[in-house]
């Protein structure tokens, strides 16, 4: 237990990441009953839909999970925050957007507020808003990008010298490696969102998976910079479209037409990889099974104290 697992009521120091209109109950409660903190990401869905996820999330589990609310790409944002309070969702990550007006709010409702930030700017004037976790998300991580482009081993450390309150860290995170040497840094946990896609509750199509099992560690790559929206997608025909509708000069409204969750469903639910994108962060190469949530959560501190052990008894003086 630490001041992250303590806080949020977790058993381990490991959050899901918000998967936008993929989101779904079964991987959700499954990532809160193996001990972390499932997460359904509430994207541009309507709230009929965000609804039925979050009652089907609370038959499968009694433990906590948090709801995660793009504050500037969700069309229901009040009713959004409505629902939290509404259905008892004991924590809320906030993300794209000024989190500051909603916090008040939602600590009148004991509701945690978790705010992901990708620079040293943003992580202190959210702890100034009252948030009391920050997600640090590096350059390594699927899906909408900081444009700022900064890496998680570089943005750790600088978050945690800035802030007093727990720093999570995001993006390139996998494994049992991963979280030992991001808490090596200062971090009090992790947030991972492509590992948990290539997991055997997770009802993503058998296509997404298998990308990410075959995965090498260039199976991925950035599009979007030429109208300043950054995204990490896998390689497949779809993102080669994209990048060819790039060099041709694409404009902001139609790539932001052809990265839609609507395009994202296609390819992350249907499987069809030539006429819509999956997210993948760099992690991806590392991805070469699909386990059950709860071993891959207890694998990951199995391997990460072995980790502690092993350097604690290298003989190297510290």
């Amino acid at each position: 237990m630490n001041n992250l697992t303590n806080l949020l009521h977790i058993k381990y120091p490991i959050i899901q990441g918000g998967m936008g209109n993929i989101s779904n109950a079964p991987l959700t409660a499954a990532i809160s009953e193996a001990g972390a903190l499932g997460t359904i990401g509430v994207g541009t869905m309507s709230v009929e839909q965000v609804e039925g996820i979050i009652l089907e999330t609370k038959k499968r589990t009694s433990k906590p999970f948090a709801l995660n609310i793009p504050i500037s790409i969700t069309p229901h944002l009040k009713e959004m925050i409505r629902l939290v309070v509404t259905h008892g969702i004991p924590v809320v990550s906030l993300s794209a957007g000024n989190p500051a007006p909603l916090i008040p709010y939602f600590h009148e409702h004991n509701v945690k507020v978790i705010c992901v930030v990708a620079s040293k700017k943003q992580g202190k004037k959210a702890e100034g808003a009252g948030a009391d976790v920050i997600v640090a998300e590096g350059y390594e991580a699927a899906g909408i990008n900081s444009n700022l482009e900064t890496t998680t081993l570089a943005l750790i450390p600088q978050l945690v010298d800035t802030v007093d309150i727990p720093v999570v860290a995001a993006g390139g995170i996998g494994d049992g490696r991963g979280l030992a040497s991001m808490l090596a840094l200062g971090a009090s946990g992790v947030q991972m969102g492509t590992r948990f896609i290539a997991t055997q509750e997770a009802p993503f199509h058998e296509n997404y998976k298998t990308t990410l099992v075959d995965a090498k560690d260039d199976s991925t790559v950035i599009v979007g910079r030429s109208v300043g929206r950054v995204r990490r997608v896998m390689k497949t025909p779809y993102a080669a479209q994209l990048i060819q509708k790039e060099q041709e000069g694409v404009d902001l409204e139609e790539f932001s037409r052809m990265t839609s969750e609507d395009y994202h469903r296609v390819g992350a639910l249907e499987g069809k990889l030539d006429q819509g994108f999956i997210n993948g962060g760099q992690v991806s190469g590392l991805v070469s099974d699909v386990p059950t949530v709860k071993e891959l959560v207890e694998g990951m501190m199995i391997d990460a104290k072995g980790i502690f052990r092993k350097l604690s008894g290298s003989g190297v003086e510290f």
